[in-house]
Formats: C-alpha cells, sequence, structure tokens
C-alpha cells in the first residue's frame, strides 16, 4: 500500500502573509531533569496544511467542529494544472476526474496540483455548481493570493470544504483515498490536519 503524506512540516511551513509563524516552546525537558519532554505551541488555525470551515469568511458558517468528516475522507482525484483556472479548465478537470473515478465519487474531491494555481471565481462557481464536496491546492489561499475573499465566499458559501497548503510534487495524476480529517478545534474558522493519499488498488 502505497501512502502519500501530502502535509507540510508545522514549524518549516508555508505561512500566508500577515498570518502569525508557528512557533514550539520546550517546557519541560528530560536532560534538563524533567521526567518528560513536553512542548507548548503557538500557531495560526491556517498554517501550513489546514483546513478552511465556511466560519472563515461567512460569520455564522459551520466552524471547524460542525464540519461533515464524510467530505473530508474519502475517494479524491488529483489534478495537474498550471496558471489560472478558467472555467472552462474546472470544466474539464471535472470531466477528467468523473471519467477516472468509475462507481467511486472521486470527482467530489478534487486536488489541484501545482505550485502556482489559483483558482478563478468563474471556476470557483463552475466547482460550486458541480456540488464538490471537497477543492484542494498547493497554494496557502484557494484564489488570487492579493484578493482570495471572493472565491472562499462562492464555495465555502455551499460549504465545499477548502483544503489549502497540501505538496502533491510526487504524486502522480489519478485516483486515491483522502483522509484530510482536522484537529477537532470547537468554534474554530479553520484547523491544521495531515493529510495524506492512499494510491488506489
Amino acid at each position: 500500500m502505497k501512502i502519500y503524506d501530502i502535509s507540510q512540516e508545522v514549524f518549516s511551513c508555508a505561512v500566508f502573509p500577515g498570518d502569525p509563524s508557528p512557533e514550539r516552546e520546550q517546557i519541560l525537558s528530560i536532560p534538563k531533569g524533567d521526567p518528560c519532554n513536553l512542548t507548548r505551541l503557538s500557531m495560526c488555525a491556517h498554517n501550513g496544511t489546514h483546513v478552511d470551515a465556511p466560519n472563515h469568511f461567512l460569520d455564522g458558517g459551520k466552524t471547524v467542529d460542525q464540519m461533515d468528516l464524510n467530505r473530508l475522507i474519502g475517494y479524491a482525484y488529483v489534478a495537474e494544472h498550471s496558471g489560472e483556472v478558467t472555467a472552462g479548465d474546472a470544466e474539464n478537470i471535472y470531466e477528467k476526474a468523473r471519467k477516472a473515478a468509475g462507481s467511486r465519487d472521486a470527482y467530489k474531491r478534487i486536488l489541484l496540483k501545482g505550485s502556482d494555481v489559483v483558482v478563478t471565481e468563474a471556476a470557483a462557481e463552475v466547482f460550486r455548481d458541480r456540488e464538490l464536496l471537497l477543492l484542494g491546492n498547493e497554494s496557502q489561499t484557494v484564489g488570487p493570493m492579493e484578493a482570495p475573499m471572493q472565491v472562499h465566499l462562492i464555495l465555502l458559501g455551499a460549504e465545499v470544504v477548502l483544503l489549502e497548503g497540501i505538496r502533491l510534487a510526487e504524486v502522480p495524476e489519478g485516483v486515491y483515498l483522502l483522509h484530510a480529517a482536522p484537529i477537532n478545534l470547537g468554534d474554530s474558522d479553520g484547523a491544521p490536519c495531515r493529510a495524506t493519499l492512499v494510491a488506489d488498488p
């Protein structure tokens, strides 16, 4: 069984401009005579590989602890792309995923492979209208880095889970079993996760 870890290491992860970086404090240490090692963490809920809950951009939207895990665990399709994703690109990616999925629902969870991928508003509307459960990307945000809000509103408004900051360089295009459950942070607008893909047998 081939398992791909598509998560970033937290303390060396990419950080969205303006967000605080993760910090670690060793508050107990065996070499210093303490009975165990104990670490205190400080980080933004959207550092590294993370999930956006609707509440991230929609006041009153679902928080991480209210999200349906069926959206985050299941078959997914990894689609290679470069640059902006237009409406036409989104349609093509969806149809390619649907054909590759066969009887599985991998076309409902699409992971965009490409460090320069940017989802446009028109593409977001296509993915929303196709009733995606989840959309993943390698950037720290879906949509243009300088103005991501509208793309988030389109997708999160339809409860499309956003899995951001994944790493797919070693993953060939195709169908996989995705596990991307976030940490269960009550009332949080997002949460880090250890996302993995299992090669489809």
